[in-house]
């Protein structure tokens, strides 16, 4: 149901208190006067705390920096006459007892009155005595229809013309930012280039980083690796390469859904987030980044206003890849205690999404421990599929020294003994070996000389890995692993210790 279908059936039934949280209240506003025109052509009554009532002559001004006095002319109407209040910004006064209490008031006397007061706010705050008056009706972001109309008015205005092709990927680019940052960064484009140019999608990319860097909840994180750049973990490219197409218009009309996501548990260091950004990097989509800590906030709702935001703003950039590392360390042990439920209710909305949702965003989450996390998270529908990743094999190794020496050498890349250099390191993680190799980079750089396999060997005597350090708490993982719990993403299977 869309926002307009659902706020008209709100004033057919006469909820009198409605919170629409946006930062498009110019946006917004045009589709509640839509929606009040179709219904019986209602009065439109729009309040702000710096110039009262606009827009009605009779009552111009009227509430002027006295958010009490503008609920007082809703009382001051005849009850016969519909109407539609707007009060802006008005959550910044809830907390007052005489404003709630008012509030809760009217809620009673606009049960009989075709009258509805609506309240929009950037933020969702809401204290609790006013938590059944108030009726939360969420406003999404532009959909693709409304962008392509926004060009195409543009464009007409302008008098210019462009290709579908490229109207398609400016439509597609333009998804998660609002109608206003929309109609700003086209027009910077209009003035840099004359026209609307496929460079402009540049310019479309930065200003959805800055809409995200706002938010402080998501990232916009660039992904360069490759596949190709991890080493071993056969099992999972195999999974990741054969859904490739997934996110196409030919799988649609095949019949198959969107991929949900993936869950990567194992050892730290052995690929799991080089994973998750080879993914976004593979299939061509953005790839956002979660921090959950972000999510909570110190005001009650905050936090569960902070995720449903997250949410919506990643649903209006999808297709994406979300990636949400050490997921066990957000969830691990909540029981509700010491935040009022808070945790809960996040923890709730967040695996409720991630069953339910129909659009293509790819969660990639990440944890050192699987055994930590609430066993709702592991149900099946939440995600694709699990998998354990391990040390990597002697094999796996040698891949592994074979992407970083390519990397760092690669015209000198055969004089280094990759097998010997495998075989020598057991035990040792990804991120191990990278640290290894630039330690044995160091030995080199202070001789005046390149480094050698030996300098390699001698920096891997002196770093002690993790799984030697932590051996029980690695032992019980890969125990649990071995147990036939998860998919192995290793070909290899489970390196014995």
């Amino acid at each position: 149901m869309s926002f307009n279908d659902e706020f008209e059936l709100l004033l057919r039934a006469r909820y009198p208190l409605i919170y629409v949280p946006t930062r498009e209240e110019e946006r917004v506003e045009a589709a509640i006067a839509q929606s009040a025109k179709r219904q019986g052509n209602r009065g439109i009554y729009i309040w702000d705390f710096v110039e009262g009532y606009q827009g009605n002559p009779t009552d111009a001004g009227f509430g002027r920096r006295n958010p009490l006095q503008a609920l007082e002319l809703v009382e001051k109407l005849p009850a016969a006459v519909p109407a539609v209040f707007v009060l802006r910004d008005y959550h910044r006064f809830l907390e007052d007892v005489a404003i709630a209490r008012k509030l809760r008031n009217l809620a009673r006397l606009l049960k009989s009155q075709p009258k509805n007061i609506v309240l929009i706010s950037p933020q969702l705050t809401i204290p609790e005595d006013l938590s059944e008056a108030l009726t939360v009706l969420e406003f999404p972001l532009p959909s693709l229809t409304e962008i392509q109309a926004e060009l195409e008015k543009l464009l007409a205005s302008t008098g210019q013309s462009t290709d579908p092709k490229l109207m398609d990927e400016l439509v597609r680019c333009c998804q998660g930012l609002s109608m206003e940052r929309i109609r700003r960064v086209l027009a910077k484009g209009i003035v840099t280039h004359g026209a609307l140019q496929a460079e402009d999608l540049e310019l479309i990319l930065e200003e959805k980083r800055q809409t995200i860097r706002q938010t402080q909840i998501l990232d916009f994180y660039p992904a360069t690796e490759r596949i190709s750049d991890i080493g071993g973990l056969d099992n999972l490219k195999d999974w990741l390469l054969r859904r490739g197409g997934a996110f196409s218009e030919r799988a649609r009309q095949y019949g198959l859904p969107h991929p949900r996501g993936l869950l990567l548990v194992g050892i730290q260091g052995t690929g799991k987030s080089l994973s998750a950004k080879a993914i976004a990097h593979h299939w061509h989509l953005p790839l956002l980044r979660l921090d959950v800590g972000r999510l909570f906030a110190g005001l009650v709702g905050e936090s569960e206003s902070r995720t449903r935001q997250m949410i919506q703003l990643a649903e209006a950039l999808a297709p994406c890849v979300l990636w949400i590392d050490e997921i066990d360390k957000a969830f691990t042990g909540f029981d509700g205690r010491g935040d009022a439920g808070t945790t809960s209710r996040v923890f709730g909305t967040f695996i409720t999404w991630l069953a339910e949702k129909k659009s293509p965003v790819f969660v990639v989450a990440t944890a050192n421990n699987i055994q930590t996390l609430p066993p709702e998270m592991l149900r099946r529908g939440r995600f694709d599929e699990i998998f354990f990743v391990g040390l990597p094999s002697q094999e796996e190794r040698r891949a592994i020294f074979a992407v970083h020496l390519s990397r760092l050498r690669p015209h000198n890349l055969q004089s280094y003994d990759l097998d010997r250099l495998a075989y020598e390191t057991p035990d040792f993680s990804g991120a191990e070996i990278e640290q290894m190799l630039i330690e044995a980079m160091h030995l080199g750089f202070s001789q005046n000389r390149d480094f050698t396999n030996q300098d390699i060997l001698e920096a891997a005597s002196q770093l002690i890995p993790l799984a030697r350090t932590a051996q029980d708490q690695i032992q019980l993982l890969q125990d649990w692993a071995a147990a036939g719990k998860v998919r192995l993403a290793s070909r290899q299977g489970i390196q014995p210790r």
